[in-house]
């Protein structure tokens, strides 16, 4: 018994270090990939000597020496991205160019067909011949910056770049100007949600028996009402009126599910609006939450002056920030720029289609995905002339597609003529507002709402192609369209006139949250689907409260949370039944009502994240929305993953009838909307008591509403992920200013996975008392102390400073790499 011990003992022992030889060669071979920041190189590609300076906050200050160009600071921005978001930027570019499989297999061929028949890396490519002279030299530069890192990982055995890179097979060629308009191309797709809007809508028009409730759970925008469309049945009777399940969405898809496409938030104070004198602007661009963020942070010293802020890996642009004398935010314009077109087939070609002029022949061609340990896969990549073919089994599509029938998509990005690019460069080197609207013409995708501040003016103007559709277009661009009747096509865009601008507003402040902007008739009218009718309304009383403003109180805004759909809906929902109840004893379904009623009755609707009522409103109305259209939907309604809190307001006003959702149609009864609001309140106590415990007053809005902060590819892997992931607790909600937009669906429906990932605010009185943050930190390497440093600020609502000041950028700096040409 003895001996067997001590073998037991020793193989225990042997087994034990072998794990911590595994952990230590795992942190070796990762550690080797982490960058050195204070050094001295020679490098290809620089004109002469630069100087990366990274502040306190890892933030890079790229100095030009005396002789050097724009070109050698784009350089060093390439090579700073390349230092501390390789893996991100390589992946981004595999995703557009649909070359995904060739290194994780099966689980990613859906994603690399949509992306291939897309052929946005192509258009991409087609794209370079038309930037201006000075965006090719900025581009070419920067692909030499990246370049540069890699033959300096290379020559130096640098651990392959990122860690990642030891766990996935990747290899990695020499970065191309292409592939920077690639990846803007490919930002256009995550924050377009038209196409997905309307599959919804055909969806649910096919499943609702009275087609007039249609304007009830797919509310319009508050304002003039919109024109009759046709019942998409009378568009194909061919179809079945049913509802049908939602496919599950692919984590890989770079499309994102309704609800979490793009949103924003921009304001803007003239100089008579603001104490000191001086203008002011805020933005908060939001993106769905990942690790590392989309954002880093940077400052460029070019010729017309140092611009800093927001730019995304793998591109040459400072998307969002400002120079020392403008500055300039985005909000995303939710302009409808996508259509879908039913194309009917030839019966006796099924290689041709109908058009306005008869049958026409596909332009096609072959594509051959290859596949990690799989044969490989041929596409064979069709357009009409409305767009790319897209398949069936995407997005559900083949449920609203008539036998004989396909469909493609029209969008305004889908162009070889693509100017983005060089409006963004053009955007930094603007010294006023009328040069950085003059920069906006040359925008095409995505469509953006820019916000504008120098000394003096603000303005906003939506940028970005704007389809010119026929007055007579059937669906106005709302649901799918006959793809063969002339009405409906796209009769080329808009001139850049015609896009919505204000500038210098007799009120002194301008301002966007993604909501409706003009109230212009079809087909002048810029969009039917607007990104949020709620967080204007807070916005607009905290401009309206204070007859100036401070940088503080633009902050004060921004982390603002305080839900005004809260306020509108709980004494709405709850009409009949606060202290109504009778007494009803401790652990009793009726007392916890009671409990919950008494707790919300006293709450100001602030979603912060230590009290209880966040989450009791959330589960509520949560549960509420899906009672009410359960039996209406079936399986559809899980699609319907966010609440709409102007589809509750029409039900429970009974706007035009709208209370009718209250009733369940398979029940014997009529429920009224207060059994409703009852029921609900009880679905959501019973869930919360599951999850978090039968005390109310114990509960916690951020146990539930964490920030996931994932890695996308080792987030999922066991162990490694405790490390590589991000999680916090977090105030606000889906229509708060400080917005933390919920999951709305899975085991955690509460969890924040769409928010702010970056925030700044300027100044244009002191600019250098500006300040910004990102969500997660400046490097993409798990290893690294900057790969969450800025998280926990960020949560707090803290800022780093903005400055363009060297001084302030070299005191405790965490390292100056000097380039010096080879």
């Amino acid at each position: 018994m003895r001996l067997l011990f001590k073998w037991l003992l020793r193989i225990a022992a042997g087994a034990i270090l072998l794990c911590l030889a595994g952990v230590l060669l795992v942190y070796f071979l990762a550690s080797q990939s982490l960058p050195e920041y204070d050094k001295t190189i020679a490098l290809p590609g620089p004109t002469a000597p630069i100087e990366i300076v990274r502040d306190n906050a890892n933030v890079p200050h790229i100095f030009p020496s005396f002789g050097a160009s724009d070109e050698d600071v784009y350089f060093g921005l390439g090579y700073a991205h390349a230092q501390d978001r390789l893996w991100q930027m390589v992946v981004l570019r595999r995703t557009v160019q649909g070359r995904l499989s060739e290194v994780f297999g099966t689980r990613t061929v859906e994603t690399d067909s949509f992306l291939r028949r897309l052929d946005m890396y192509r258009l991409a490519q087609r794209s370079v011949a038309v930037q201006s002279p000075a965006t090719m030299a900025a581009l070419e530069a920067y692909s030499a910056g990246i370049n540069a890192r890699l033959l300096e990982i290379n020559e130096q055995a640098l651990g392959r770049g990122a860690p990642e890179m030891f766990l996935v097979n990747m290899p990695i060629a020499p970065w191309q100007p292409a592939d920077s308009l690639a990846i803007m191309k490919l930002m256009a797709l995550q924050l377009s949600g038209h196409m997905r809007e309307e599959i919804l809508r055909a969806q649910t028009a096919l499943a609702l028996e009275d087609p007039d409730r249609l304007r009830d759970i797919l509310p319009d925008a508050p304002g003039k009402g919109v024109t009759a469309l046709p019942e998409y049945a009378a568009l194909f009777p061919e179809l079945p009126r049913i509802a049908q399940a939602q496919s599950p969405e692919d984590p890989w898809m770079p499309v994102a599910p309704r609800g979490l496409a793009g949103a924003s938030n921009a304001w803007a104070a003239a100089p008579s609006r603001s104490a000191a004198g001086g203008t002011l602007l805020a933005n908060d661009p939001h993106l769905g939450l990942t690790a590392p963020g989309y954002w880093y942070l940077a400052r460029l010293e070019l010729a017309t002056g140092g611009v800093i802020g927001g730019t995304i890996p793998g591109m040459p642009a400072v998307i969002a920030g400002r120079s020392q004398v403008m500055g300039w935010g985005v909000t995303s314009s939710y302009l409808d720029d996508q259509d879908l077109f039913i194309e009917k087939l030839n019966p006796d070609n099924p290689q041709e289609y109908l058009s306005p002029t008869g049958h026409k022949k596909f332009l096609s061609r072959p594509s051959i995905i290859q596949i990690k340990d799989q044969p490989p896969v041929t596409l064979t990549l069709r357009w009409s002339e409305n767009g790319p073919v897209l398949p069936g089994s995407l997005f559900d599509l083949d449920r609203i597609t008539p036998p004989g029938h396909v469909v493609s998509l029209s969008w305004t990005a889908l162009s070889d003529q693509d100017t983005s690019m060089t409006a963004a460069l053009d955007l930094m080197r603007a010294q006023t507002v009328a040069d950085g609207l003059k920069a906006g013409e040359k925008f095409v995708a995505p469509s953006q709402n820019l916000t504008l501040a120098d000394r003096s003016t603000i303005a906003l103007k939506t940028m970005g192609a704007m389809p010119r559709r026929d007055a007579r277009n059937q669906s106005q661009g709302r649901l799918p369209n006959p793809g063969w009747r002339r009405e409906n096509k796209w009769n080329g865009t808009f001139n850049y006139a015609a896009n919505p601008e204000f500038v210098a507003p007799t009120g002194g402040i301008l301002g966007n949250t993604n909501n409706k902007t003009v109230d212009r008739p079809f087909p002048n009218h810029v969009s039917f689907e607007w990104g949020d009718t709620q967080r204007i309304n807070r916005w607009r009383r905290l401009m309206q409260a204070r007859e100036v403003h401070t940088r503080d109180s633009f902050i004060e805004a921004q982390l603002d949370t305080v839900s005004y759909s809260a306020r509108t809906l709980l004494p709405l929902i709850g009409a009949d039944l606060w202290y109504s109840g009778e007494a009803a004893p401790d652990g009793t379904p009726e007392r916890l009502r009671h409990d919950a009623l008494a707790l919300l009755a006293e709450w100001n609707g602030e979603m912060n994240e230590h009290l209880p009522e966040p989450l009791i409103y959330a589960a509520w109305i949560r549960a509420l929305q899906k009672r009410l259209i359960a039996d209406d939907l079936g399986l559809l309604a899980d699609a319907y993953r966010h609440v709409d809190p102007l589809f509750l307001e029409r039900v429970f006003r009974n706007v035009e009838g709208a209370a009718v959702w209250c009733d369940i149609r398979q029940s014997a009864r009529t429920e009224s909307c207060t059994d409703m609001a009852r029921l609900s309140l009880d679905d959501a106590l019973v869930e919360l008591g599951e999850t978090y415990g039968r005390n109310l007053e114990a509960l916690r809005w951020g146990d539930a509403h964490q920030a996931t902060h994932d890695h996308p590819v080792l987030g999922e892997v066991p162990l490694l992920r405790f490390f590589v992931n991000i999680r916090q607790s977090t105030s606000g909600g889906d229509n708060t200013l400080q917005r933390g937009l919920t999951s709305g669906d899975g085991p955690n429906p509460y969890q924040n996975v769409h928010s702010a990932s970056y925030r700044g605010v300027y100044d244009f009185d002191d600019p250098d008392s500006s300040v910004f943050i990102a969500a997660t930190g400046q490097s993409g390497h798990f290893l690294s102390r900057h790969y969450d440093d800025m998280s926990q600020l960020w949560r707090r609502g803290e800022y780093i400073p903005m400055s363009l000041d060297e001084e302030l950028a070299r005191a405790a700096a965490v390292g100056i790499t000097q380039i010096t040409p080879r």
